[in-house]
């Protein structure tokens, strides 16, 4: 299950970016003869789960195989791609708020990963 968490880290930059995007789009007037809605739900793009759980991995908690795994993952995509990454868990404010209950930053996020089931694992790695 480890290794289809960090395999879908790369796909889960994409998908936060567009959750973020989505969750900016300014939300239409209603005409003056159109009822308002009973309830407004936000907008996500299709097939993107919404957001139920926030978990956050430090880099050192995992198995050494995955450790490498993860570093080479993170290698591959760059520092453009991890700074997209940390625009969106900042531009996403149920995330931000996970990771100051754990004393980190987005800025310490290195890899992340959305299940179907909505929950998302955020691997982090304190500064050395």
């Amino acid at each position: 299950m480890r290794k289809t968490i960090f395999f879908a880290a790369a796909a889960t930059l994409m998908m936060m970016a567009g959750t973020a995007g989505a969750q900016q789009q300014p939300t239409p007037q209603p005409s003056p003869a159109a009822p308002a809605p009973a309830q407004a739900t936000p907008k996500t793009q299709p097939g993107v789960p919404a957001i139920q759980s926030v978990n956050i991995v430090d880099i050192t908690e995992l198995p050494k195989d995955t450790q490498a795994q993860v570093n080479q993952i993170v290698a591959q995509r760059g520092d453009a791609g991890l700074q997209t990454l940390r625009k969106s868990i900042d531009a996403t404010p149920k995330v931000k708020s996970a990771l100051e209950a754990k004393g980190v930053s987005s800025a310490q996020v290195i890899a992340a990963s959305m299940q179907p089931n909505g929950a998302l694992t955020l691997i982090t790695k304190k500064a050395s």
